[in-house]
């Protein structure tokens, strides 16, 4: 019943989203979700695409990630279950224009997705906007454990959120490098279809096509929904936040 709802939601949303689009929108989703799922690049898939008699320019699909990756990240969010309470917090380093920038992120102890944030800094309000995003409006995120590394920005920034009520309560925060394995070994698995040669070109769409990355990884770990969770049943779900017939329906 809630999953019937939320479908609703989405098709209705959906109206519109491919409007002007000159491929079809199945073809659209298909060509972004491989360049967010696989180590491809753009001019791989162009290539892909005229395999099957398509010609599609690399420089079009590159538009349809940046237009489509931020609406599948925030429509996938929808399905997201509560974490157990406890979650581990890093950042990585993410090349942008040739400099350095911070991905923080944040996932449970069993791998469940919490949130994540690209910025420019890696100081105290960073920390900061990066709890207020993961907690602001999500109380069922609110963790009661916390770990991190041992960077002094996390206690005040934890500390901040309990005083600004992002907190219901203030949580344990401990710090061990050996629990922080977790997390790293996700830091790979959202890193691995990013460019390999100078990084992205510009902090919007970094920031842009990260979404699409770090949802794709929501979607390939699945959302707790009983039952095999094949490449299958992914792309189902995918097609249902755009409102678009489900493929090869068992």
């Amino acid at each position: 019943m809630i999953l019937s709802a939320i479908a609703a939601k989405l098709k209705h949303r959906s109206k519109g989203d491919f409007r002007g689009r000159h491929f079809e929108a199945a073809l659209i989703v298909q060509a972004v979700s491989w360049y967010l799922r696989y180590a491809l690049s753009y001019r791989d898939i162009e290539e892909m695409l005229l395999e099957r008699g398509l010609e599609v320019d690399h420089s079009t699909i590159n538009r349809w990630v940046l237009a489509y990756a931020p609406t599948i990240e925030r429509r996938l969010r929808m399905f997201r279950k509560p974490h157990c309470g406890s979650v581990r917090i890093d950042e990585t380093y993410i090349k942008v224009r040739g400099q350095w920038r911070y991905l923080y992120r944040a996932i449970g102890k069993h791998g469940t997705p919490v949130d994540f944030l690209l910025t420019a800094k890696r100081d105290l309000d960073a920390a900061k906007r990066f709890f207020r995003k993961a907690l602001q409006g999500q109380p069922l995120l609110s963790p009661d454990r916390i770990g991190t590394d041992g960077a002094g920005t996390y206690p005040p920034a934890i500390a901040a959120s309990f005083e600004e009520g992002l907190l219901p309560r203030a949580p344990t925060h401990y710090v061990t490098k050996h629990l922080q394995q977790g997390i790293e070994s996700d830091h790979f698995r959202v890193k691995r279809p990013m460019p390999r040669v100078g990084g992205f070109r510009s902090f919007h769409t970094a920031r842009r096509t990260i979404q699409g990355f770090e949802a794709m990884l929501w979607l390939r770990k699945g959302f707790g929904f009983a039952g095999v969770w094949t490449i299958c049943e992914q792309n189902q779900l995918l097609a249902h936040c755009f409102g678009l017939p489900v493929a090869n329906k068992a």
